[in-house]
């Protein structure tokens, strides 16, 4: 594909000299070289950063220096002398937690899809790693760059350079918050002219797409399926099978903090990325669990020094694999059994329109005077949000959160807010952001 060649060859490249990265060469150091590794190098070569990444934290970076952890050169026992790295504990924490200086760094801000939002630090060199390992992941689904692709996000004004980008790599950029019945008829007709071969997005946007692809009976195919940003339940999968001609289904479990974590192969496998990333599955009590057993999710950047990311408490649950167990696809990645995550749970407008968790999260995280909050609907004409106000909250606030629900929604609905002093949570530890007591479908 000359599209293809183009991109690797020529611009890529170009652009990781003038930025100072190395985008293409990670992505193909991982295709050819981490993909051939057998078990053994595997569990090896995270040994080895595991390692270099705790005797970077404890010598270099104030807030393990003060922990004064002593090190015994055995990194998996080591690593149980840190400490877990909760949101708040890292928000407390932040200027002890860098090495550079933070205007110069990138910032990236999770969805907050916890209610509860998360920021972290890296160098321009440690995004554009992180980016090409989610490529290499992508590639799972038969992906290359520069094909042909709809993608469902939360960056709507794309600006200059993303519309350019957008351009060169052939993204059918498609809104994840307005999921309106007639508007994805019409983008998936466009992306069908367009002759996109892949679709991505947050699963709870796919499965709506693929909802409305088989009540319109849109004759739409795609090769491949790649989705991130909230659980692909059984049910999406099957939509997204009988939708859109069978592709095959990369379900990616990572995180904006920089995380990429688990990738399900051509078998529905969870395979885990042990050179990026170290994963502990721990009970109540912060003990290992044991095969089988569901255990929180906490996991360790493994490739990104100047603001480690060590022991980051994720608030999902995951059920942990055999460590003997190997997959059929022939990948040594080792297993994880299964990613529970949460149920984040789509309401419904008056009108029929679906809002998915990140309708929500990408609005009131830009509301600092919201310290958290959660979405209810009990009936079909009203939206409930019960919120945790911060000291400098104002009534008005609430009035300019409605107002840009009603912007984006395209739509104005009853929205009823209750200010409550606790949310409580789910089993995993996190509050469930929302919660839709309506059986109703979309379509």
């Amino acid at each position: 594909m000359l599209r293809n060649i183009l991109l690797e060859n020529i611009l890529l490249p170009t652009g990781d000299l003038f930025l100072g990265t190395s985008f293409i060469k990670d992505l193909h150091y991982w295709r050819n070289k981490i993909a051939a590794m057998d078990t053994n190098e595997l569990k090896a070569l995270q040994q080895q950063r595991l390692h270099q990444l705790l005797q970077h934290a404890s010598n270099t970076i104030p807030f393990y220096q003060k922990q004064d952890i002593q090190l015994t050169g055995n990194p998996y026992a080591d690593i149980r002398n840190f400490p877990i790295m909760h949101k708040k504990l890292m928000k407390d924490n932040i200027d002890l937690l860098l090495i550079h200086d933070k205007n110069k760094m990138v910032v990236e801000k999770s969805s907050g899809s916890s209610g509860l939002q998360g920021e972290v630090y890296m160098t321009m060199q440690e995004n554009r790693r992180y980016q090409a390992v989610q490529t290499f992941l992508w590639e799972w689904s038969g992906y290359r760059i520069g094909e042909p692709m709809m993608q469902t996000g939360m960056t709507l004004k794309r600006g200059f350079v993303k519309g350019v980008k957008d351009r060169l790599f052939q993204i059918h950029y498609v809104n994840a918050f307005e999921l309106e019945y007639k508007k994805i008829a019409n983008e998936l007709q466009q992306a069908k002219k367009e002759g996109c071969k892949f679709f991505g997005g947050y699963a709870s946007s796919l499965n709506v797409y693929a909802e409305v692809a088989i009540k319109e009976g849109i004759d739409m195919k795609f090769e491949g399926v790649m989705s991130w940003g909230d659980k692909l339940f059984e049910h999406y999968k099957t939509n997204l099978k009988n939708a859109f001609g069978n592709p095959m289904i990369t379900e990616l479990y990572g995180t904006t903090e920089g995380f990429q974590m688990t990738a399900t192969c051509e078998m529905g496998h969870h395979h885990i990325m042990t050179p990026q990333t170290y994963i502990e599955l721990l009970d109540k009590d912060g003990n290992d669990v044991k095969p089988g057993e569901i255990g929180h999710v906490v996991a360790t950047r493994l490739d990104a020094f100047s603001f480690p990311l060590i022991r980051f408490h994720l608030g999902d649950l995951a059920i942990k694999e055999d460590e003997t167990k190997t997959c059929a696809c022939g990948r040594s990645f080792p297993l994880m059994q299964k990613i529970i995550g949460r149920d984040t749970d789509i309401v419904h407008t008056p009108s029929g329109k679906a809002l998915i968790v990140h309708f929500f999260t990408g609005i009131l995280e830009h509301f600092e005077t919201i310290k958290q909050f959660r979405v209810v609907q009990k009936q079909r004409e009203l939206i409930e949000i019960e919120y945790i106000k911060a000291k400098e909250f104002e009534p008005s606030t609430l009035q300019d959160i409605s107002k840009t629900m009603f912007e984006k929604a395209n739509e104005v609905f009853n929205i009823k807010y209750t200010e409550v002093d606790t949310i409580p949570n789910t089993p995993s530890g996190k509050p469930q952001i929302v919660q839709n007591f309506l059986t109703q479908k979309l379509v």
